[in-house]
């Protein structure tokens, strides 16, 4: 009888994580959907593949533009007021998307999205751990990182699917929709969490001082760079070299979402026992995976494994920098530090579209798995000699 009473208090406490990763579902699957429709709304704007990679590209520099600024700005917000304004705006310019007229108004709305992430990354893994049960955290960050690996399992080729067959508006109209329930959801079930104090400006030399932070940001950058060098492009890059039918196209980037919540297993499961040998595989495999990607295009069993592997190993070095951060840098401060791990992320992001852009107008689309690896082979460097032994 005890035991039986205990359940729906226990289900209780994951209430708040599963707001949390419902947020994350919707708002990963907002930033990536672009790339899953990059072809088909270039042809209704009449753009190239890379003009429309711009748009990613911008989206992520703004984040990582901003997010230290917004993330200052917002540091003495309750969780639940900030998070209720951050889905608001992002629903908001969500509107703003369905509804542009040409290339532009898009790119602006595109803004507005980024600028609700910009803060949205950098404060949601810390009130995952903040509500999460006693001793769950580690669970609870990544049960958060897994609603952003469903969003590629499930939203994006959902969102690719209403795109191709109705209209990439009515997608970008259904992420409101969903954005509006997600509202709903922060307002019935989140509770108030207080602020750690509102960080100031003055205190970011003492943070940076950080070497080990440092020199994980770089890292980040570096690895980031190199992978979004070929996922950037990975819907055209899928039909044109690899040959794949549009519709498969789907199936391989709901693979990839599959091969991301296996990372999120794998960290769960794994980092408590093994963080130095996940930390240095999960970059090495990574950057494997970028190197086979054209040789992959043999078959398309090969190509999805491949491709199920890169996203794998990032979820894996993302939710490792994440945990660093979390439990190494301790009060107001790991807000900010998140916040600008969440924009140098970004940051590489932006870099890496902007360097698969290039790649393809000036080279060829079949080689940007090799310029990603050869950007990762740099980041390994860095983060195996500057960070292996501080873990």
């Amino acid at each position: 009888m005890e035991a039986e009473a205990v359940k729906p208090g226990k289900i209780r406490q994951w209430v708040p994580v599963g707001a949390l990763m419902l947020s994350a579902f919707v708002f990963n699957t907002s930033e990536f959907i672009p790339i899953g429709l990059l072809s088909d709304i270039g042809r209704d704007f009449h753009a190239s593949e890379a003009k429309m990679g711009m748009i990613i590209s911008v989206y992520a520099w703004v984040v990582a533009l901003m997010s230290l600024p917004l993330m200052v700005a917002a540091s003495g917000m309750s969780g639940r007021r900030l998070m209720l304004l951050l889905v608001g705006g992002f629903t908001v310019f969500q509107v703003a998307s369905a509804l542009s007229p040409g290339y532009w108004w898009l790119m602006a709305s595109r803004v507005g999205v980024a600028c609700t992430h910009a803060v949205f990354w950098g404060v949601v893994p810390l009130l995952a751990v903040k509500t999460a049960p006693k001793g769950k955290e580690a669970a609870a960050l990544s049960a958060v990182v897994s609603g952003a690996s469903v969003a590629m399992i499930v939203g994006l080729p959902i969102g690719r699917v209403i795109g191709l067959y109705l209209s990439w508006r009515v997608t970008f109209a259904t992420i409101a929709g969903v954005g509006t329930l997600v509202f709903l959801a922060f307002i019935l079930a989140f509770p108030q969490v207080k602020s750690d104090g509102r960080f100031q400006v003055s205190q970011l030399p003492s943070l940076f001082r950080n070497k080990m932070l440092i020199w994980l940001y770089v890292y980040t950058i570096l690895i980031v760079t190199a992978y979004f060098t070929a996922y950037g492009y990975i819907e055209p890059f899928l039909g044109q070299i690899a040959k794949v039918h549009e519709d498969v196209v789907t199936v391989v980037l709901v693979m990839m979402g599959v091969g991301g919540l296996c990372g999120s297993v794998i960290f769960a499961k794994g980092f408590g026992w093994m963080p130095k040998t996940l930390f240095t595989t999960a970059s090495v495999v990574l950057l494997s995976a970028l190197a086979l990607l054209r040789p992959a295009c043999i078959s398309l069993p090969t190509i999805i494994a491949v491709c199920m592997i890169m996203s794998c190993s990032l979820t894996v070095f993302n939710l490792i920098n994440q945990e660093i951060i979390v439990s190494r840098i301790k009060g107001e401060g790991s807000t900010v530090a998140m916040a600008t791990y969440s924009g140098l992320f970004n940051l590489g992001i932006g870099s890496g579209t902007y360097t698969g852009g290039l790649v393809i107008t000036q080279i060829s689309m079949a080689v940007i798995g090799y310029i990603g690896a050869a950007i990762a082979i740099l980041g390994i460097a860095v983060g195996t000699t500057t960070l292996l032994r501080r873990l």
